[in-house]
């Protein structure tokens, strides 16, 4: 029996008011990566192809959809709990596909069939350790179209530590200004998840994958925009940098 919607509505939703203690300027950040794609396939013939790394409960997916809803969106992630809810509460805003990002055939499982026009994502690359990083910005390059982008929204520590301080001060201030620490945090969401009798199976099937996965770590989390920079050139994009910033968040845009 799969999850109801009234459930997967409930803990989206409480999904999204704690990720705001996280994602400095959040809503703002999804608009931006929005803006950039809508730019990239403007014009273009045909259904525009998008994939979404790390999709968690479909947060970023169903923004696009939205934006541009003749897209067809990729949604990938291995989280067998947050894909379930992205697959329930935003089914009609991408398909769905459990595969680990940099692991040996993850590409293969997308089942694209035809180049992308841009990949994107949201707090989610900073788990894979630098080697896995690049290797999967090579992937990614390899499955764009010319032209095609990649887009990546997440917490870019700056290479002066003093600054780095300011920068998470920012985010902090900002946070507190729109009251995101009233609600519960990741700890005390996964927590409440938990005792969800309809999550039951669903999240022993999350205890069985944790620590299976190269996602496991959070290595690249300390690599600061510069670094990002240098592997994406070297993985083969022409065009590299930061398109909008707010404290440590960033969008950092590469072109194929």
């Amino acid at each position: 029996m799969g999850l109801s919607l009234a459930t997967a509505e409930r803990w989206v939703e409480r999904w999204e008011r704690q990720q705001q203690r996280y994602a400095v300027d959040r809503e703002e950040r999804f608009t931006v990566i929005a803006d950039v794609v809508e730019q990239a396939v403007t014009g273009r013939p045909g259904r525009p192809l998008v994939v979404d790394l790390g999709c968690g409960p479909g947060s970023l997916a169903a923004r696009l959809a939205r934006r541009l809803p003749g897209a067809d969106i990729v949604g990938v992630d291995m989280d067998p709990v947050l894909l379930e809810l992205a697959r329930t509460h935003h089914a009609d805003a991408a398909r769905y596909v459990d595969a680990v990002i940099g692991e040996d055939g993850w590409t293969d499982a997308l089942s694209l069939g035809r180049p992308l026009d841009a990949a994107v994502s949201t707090t989610a690359l900073h788990y894979l350790a630098p080697d896995t990083l690049y290797r999967t910005y090579r992937q990614l390059a390899g499955l764009l179209r010319p032209g095609g982008l990649l887009v990546n929204g997440d917490h870019f520590p700056p290479e002066d530590a003093a600054l780095a301080d300011l920068a998470g001060c920012v985010g902090r201030r900002h946070a507190e200004r729109g009251h995101a620490f009233a609600d519960e945090d990741w700890d005390s969401w996964w927590t409440a998840v938990a005792r969800d009798p309809e999550l039951t199976d669903l999240l022993a099937e999350r205890r069985r994958r944790h620590g299976r996965s190269a996602t496991g770590t959070d290595s690249a989390a300390r690599l600061t925009v510069p670094a990002h920079e240098r592997l994406l050139r070297r993985a083969g994009f022409g065009h590299v940098g930061v398109v909008w910033q707010y404290g440590d968040s960033h969008v950092v845009v590469a072109i194929r």
